[in-house]
């Protein structure tokens, strides 16, 4: 695994990008990302899997082609909470059940042992879960079918679990939605939430869990598409400084991958312009950009990192510190490694 400073600014603005494409086989598209724009990760959704086979083959021609045009290898994610969020479904794959159904620790670590297995299996080497937002009984919450409960100090055991067991399979676990979205119920998919809790309400409630996956060592955490208004009244915390960067990293001490949603998602689309996203991401200390659909946004946004970390000096000197972040966790789950093909 090379360093930081044996890549290149095209690498360096790549690495920053984890993002989606269309199909189920290796592709032009695919070329394209990992060649030209030298993408630091691959998203997959259900329109790119089929059978367990055909997304062995997938997941093994996308790190091979990497190595053969001397790119780092891969973050390969999915959507994996389980229940009404998982893109593996029968009758090609093990369906698993969704969070709310495990009720004791033993389930937890059942589940996800044999659910990192099945991952592993595979070749996909990061997982877009545990959800670790908390919702109280009496709210009508947009995430009650994906939680643990209503409980923080249950969510957090629950999902403290999760990461444990995922992790000891090499299997990058990522908490989410940072710093809690289980109090909200407009969906972020078609706009842009707010929440006006204060900072003690949310520390005596929602980010009782996200403290457990910082102390569990998890390898990602999830930014929301929420706009905490005591916190910082314009910007959503996934372009947010004062919640990503005062906050998360410094506040709360978490010096892993810190990642936003979707910025396809309504509550951004509709809102910001992809050029001032990039700019807050880059200024929050945010690792990766998301984006999950096919379109000219994810070439704008690597030339728009690009851009920017050639022009503006501090911005390199963040570069430099987040891409040092994803090459690390790139080694610790050891994606130097060669990749096993059945």
């Amino acid at each position: 695994m090379r360093s930081v400073q044996e890549l290149t600014d095209h690498q360096m603005a790549g690495q920053r990008l984890m993002v989606g494409f269309e199909g189920s086989r290796f592709n032009p598209d695919l070329e394209f990302l990992i060649k030209e724009l030298k993408v630091g990760g691959i998203i997959l959704f259900a329109q790119n899997i089929e059978t367990p086979a055909q997304l062995r083959r997938l997941c093994h021609d996308i790190q091979e082609f990497a190595k053969s045009v001397s790119q780092p290898p891969l973050f390969i994610a999915i959507d994996q909470e389980g229940g009404t969020v998982a893109r593996l479904r029968e009758p090609a794959f093990r369906e698993f059940p969704a969070i709310t159904e495990l009720k004791t620790l033993s389930a937890a670590e059942t589940f996800s042992r044999e659910m990192a297995a099945q991952l592993s299996d595979l070749g996909i080497n990061m997982n877009m879960a545990p959800v670790m937002d908390a919702a109280p009984e009496n709210v009508d919450s947009i995430m009650k079918q994906r939680i643990f409960g209503s409980d923080p100090h249950h969510v957090a055991a629950m999902g403290r679990v999760l990461i444990d067991q995922h992790q000891n399979q090499r299997i990058m676990a990522v908490a989410k939605h940072f710093p809690g979205i289980g109090r909200t119920t407009l969906d972020s998919h078609l706009d842009l939430p707010e929440f006006d809790a204060a900072m003690e309400n949310l520390a005596a409630f929602d980010l009782i869990p996200f403290q457990a996956a910082i102390d569990a060592d998890a390898a990602g955490i999830m930014l929301s598409h929420i706009r905490y208004t005591a916190i910082d009244p314009r910007w959503p915390a996934s372009l947010s400084p004062a919640i990503a960067r005062d906050l998360l990293r410094n506040k709360m001490g978490y010096t892993g991958l810190v990642m936003t949603d979707d910025l396809d998602m309504g509550a951004i689309r509709n809102h910001y312009p992809l050029d001032t996203a990039i700019h807050q991401i880059l200024e929050s200390d945010i690792d990766l950009v998301l984006i999950c659909h096919k379109g000219p946004d994810i070439e704008a946004a690597f030339h728009e990192i690009l851009r920017r970390i050639t022009d503006e000096s501090r911005f390199k000197v963040k570069s430099n510190a987040a891409v040092s972040r994803i090459m690390a966790c790139k080694k610790r789950f050891g994606l130097s490694a060669s990749i096993n093909f059945r």
